[in-house]
């Protein structure tokens, strides 16, 4: 995206506009980079929190404003708070944000949607797992590059969630190998719900949401919790709580 908007009031990293019952939060508002660092992760979980009591709100849609959708954590960061203490607490502390994070945009009332382009990498890939809709460009492309660094896949919970979204089999697969994959392939393994040329991703979104904001919002609530039930439910051993402490034990 070429639109450099500013962050909303309160905010260091969204940039926050309302439509009726569908709320937009672009992440990297101000911003060149495409990280998710802790001031980024910090807004997610207040704007989630504020929705708990909203409720004009229907519809969450996470898009970026930067050229790409997300390049995964700050790593630069999880280095400071190694140096600044070696006892890795403060490392954990970071992580678990990640995992509360995850947490939030799972259970949210609000039914969420990812706008994706560009690359989306590792923590981001993570992210959105989270998000009930997921459309992307065809052009985007998606990696999850941990093995490949030297790290265990331990951000957000995220394992536990992707191996419900699209299936043990895939996730082995691209979780060990590294391999960045298109999105023709996202598509293929039901990662994206939908991919479209870059200049459709609005109008894919707009489809979706003109539907959702005719529906019922308590109907809505209940169906996404039936659903998130449900597949809590298959993440009966779901170790997400520990990847903090497995991520900061290793590094």
């Amino acid at each position: 995206m070429t639109d450099h908007l500013q962050p909303s009031d309160g905010y260091k990293t969204l940039h926050l506009d309302q439509d009726g019952p569908v709320l937009h939060a672009r992440l990297h508002a101000g911003r060149t980079d495409a990280v998710l660092d802790v001031a980024a992760i910090d807004d997610l979980l207040r704007l989630l929190d504020s929705l708990t009591e909203r409720t004009d709100v229907k519809v969450l849609v996470l898009s970026s404003l930067a050229d790409d959708f997300c390049l995964g954590a700050d790593r630069s960061e999880f280095a400071d708070a190694r140096k600044a203490d070696p006892t890795g607490a403060a490392l954990r502390r970071i992580v678990d944000k990640g995992f509360r994070l995850c947490q939030a945009l799972e259970t949210t009332d609000a039914i969420t949607i990812a706008r994706l382009h560009g690359r989306v990498t590792g923590a981001g890939l993570a992210l959105v797992s989270y998000c009930d809709l997921r459309v992307g460009a065809d052009t985007s492309r998606y990696r999850m590059p941990e093995v490949g660094l030297g790290l265990p896949p331990a951000w957000g919970g995220a394992t536990g969630r992707l191996i419900t979204e699209v299936g043990v089999s895939r996730i082995r697969e691209l979780m060990l190998t590294s391999r960045e994959f298109d999105a023709a392939t996202a598509h293929r393994i039901d990662f994206l719900h939908e991919t479209v040329p870059e200049e459709g991703l609005d109008r894919a979104v707009t489809a979706w949401t003109r539907l959702l904001g005719r529906r019922s919002q308590e109907s809505m609530i209940a169906a996404k919790r039936i659903l998130t039930g449900y597949a809590r439910a298959d993440r009966t051993a779901d170790l997400g709580l520990l990847d903090a402490n497995l991520l900061t034990a290793h590094l």
